[in-house]
């Protein structure tokens, strides 16, 4: 892994306008990812490695500097941010944490992953705070949910799916899709379009880590998935507000005269990058700045921040935003896993 740390000039600037977040494409930067933790309460077979050692917490990026940093990203024109992990919610704080970020940035798009286990004493919050929320769910079968995560959590992950819903919290489900182990539990989580507000997505799997169960077998490309739905459905291309699916292509069912609720989407994130309108950064939980997914090349700004304060911070988020590459170029000259990092020590 490449960490860099800028030398930056810490003198002070006039008052005016943050520069914005714009790369040498002619891409801004939009949207923020910010790990709140590398820690989760379960173990998600492509998420985290066997042997991965967890961050020590003084490495931590401490409540206060992400605010900062959140700060500094809206001034630049940062207008979403979300929330990962790890799981967020096994870091004690979270929720008053989210509540602050609130308050202090009310026009916000705030958005939320989590696994869904813990989340049932802060739904009703959640909804306060008008937070969307994205699940992490790779199968309706309790028997293979504990065998992808190592526990048996499925029922309260499905009761807190309900909760949301009755309290009209936005939900989105992710599913990575793995050929040979959760590929055949996909058109179950897509029927949960048909009669709830819910849009299902299912991700390529990624060679993410030199840990990853990742390989030409359990890699099921968006084509895949696309004609095994088709033979299911009917599916009719969805319209969508301006940057809500996000990379997500999405799609109404239809079967017969029904048409769900919802939407079914996939993200295909390896097959058919959509690096061309990526406007995202991301900030691991130990406040390392990546930006791109598939480039190991960090910009460490946890301790600039803590030494030099958010001005040098600054700098380097726009000389790392201007140096930001194509993930594609990056993926096509790929010899095994395209980063080193599991997902859960970048942010998934």
């Amino acid at each position: 892994m490449n960490m860099i740390s800028l030398h930056t000039d810490t003198r002070a600037h006039s008052h005016t306008a943050a520069p914005q977040l714009v790369d040498k494409h002619g891409r801004p930067v939009r949207y923020l990812r910010i790990s709140i933790t590398d820690r989760c309460n379960l173990a998600c077979r492509y998420c985290r490695g066997q042997n991965s050692p967890f961050i020590p917490h003084e490495r931590i990026l401490r409540f206060e500097e992400i605010e900062q940093i959140v700060a500094l990203g809206i001034a630049s024109g940062v207008n979403k941010v979300r929330f990962t992990g790890g799981e967020p919610f096994v870091r004690k704080g979270f929720l008053p944490f989210l509540q602050r970020i609130h308050e202090r940035f009310p026009s916000l798009d705030i958005r939320l992953t989590s696994n869904g286990t813990l989340l049932g004493d802060a739904l009703e919050s959640l909804k306060k705070l008008r937070v969307t929320v994205n699940l992490s769910l790779d199968t309706l079968n309790r028997e293979k949910f504990a065998a992808i995560t190592g526990r048996d959590l499925l029922p309260t992950v499905l009761e807190n799916m309900q909760r949301m819903l009755q309290l009209g919290i936005r939900l989105k489900v992710n599913a990575v899709a793995m050929h040979g182990v959760n590929h055949d539990d996909l058109p179950a989580l897509a029927a949960l379009s048909m009669d709830a507000p819910i849009d299902v997505r299912f991700i390529e799997f990624m060679p993410m880590g030199t840990e990853s169960i990742w390989s030409d077998d359990t890699f099921w490309p968006a084509a895949s998935i696309l004609a095994d739905m088709s033979q299911r459905w009917q599916l009719l291309p969805a319209t969508h507000a301006a940057g809500e699916a996000g990379p997500a292509r999405l799609w109404k069912l239809r079967k017969g005269k029904r048409l769900s609720v919802g939407h079914m989407g996939i993200i295909s994130s390896v097959s058919q990058c959509f690096c061309s309108s990526c406007n995202r950064l991301r900030l691991t939980a130990d406040g390392h700045l990546r930006t791109c997914l598939y480039d190991d090349r960090e910009y460490a700004i946890r301790n600039v921040l803590r030494r030099l304060g958010p001005e040098a911070v600054r700098r380097i988020l726009l000389a790392a935003v201007a140096r930001k590459p194509v993930g594609a170029d990056l993926l096509a000259r790929r010899h095994g896993p395209v980063a080193r990092k599991q997902m859960s020590a970048i942010g998934g």
